[in-house]
């Protein structure tokens, strides 16, 4: 068995679907508007294509996100603008401040929506243990009312 060569796209140099990976990335590499412009050729030459490429980007959520995100949390887009220079040094640590503030805020407003979550999940499986506890005692008590029916 041979390992497979990576090309730099990142997808595998073999394979039936080598050709789609790599145009998968390359179209991300580009971003949304190389998406729309590829569904709306397609639909121009081949309506079929054009079809299937507005249900992929639909299905794949290109069509609603601002950017893709990578592997590391960012988007190749948002990090190449990060670090990018302006010229005005004042500018660019307020931007870095910035950023980094803004960051800050995302993860404590993503854990408190985590907390929220956990928290509603924990009052509906106590509320069901408190309904299943409640439904024995109901059980029990009217099984001790039943008259004994003796053989």
């Amino acid at each position: 068995m041979t390992l497979s060569t990576v090309d730099r796209y990142g997808a595998a140099a073999s394979g039936p679907l080598h050709w789609f990976r790599r145009a998968e990335a390359w179209l991300d590499d580009r971003g949304k508007p190389a998406w729309i412009a590829a569904m709306v050729l397609g639909f121009v030459f081949c309506w079929p294509v054009g079809l299937a490429l507005l249900a992929y980007m639909i299905w794949s959520r290109r069509m609603f996100s601002c950017a893709r995100r990578r592997e590391g949390g960012q988007s190749r887009a948002f990090s190449a603008t990060r670090f990018r220079s302006s010229g005005n040094t004042a500018f660019d640590a307020y931007k870095a401040d910035t950023l980094d503030r803004l960051e800050r805020e995302q993860e404590a407003f993503e854990g408190f929506l985590r907390r929220l979550r956990e928290s509603k999940d924990k009052a509906e499986f106590d509320q069901y243990m408190e309904e299943r506890a409640r439904t024995a005692r109901d059980e029990a008590s009217r099984d001790d009312t039943l008259p004994a029916t003796g053989a």
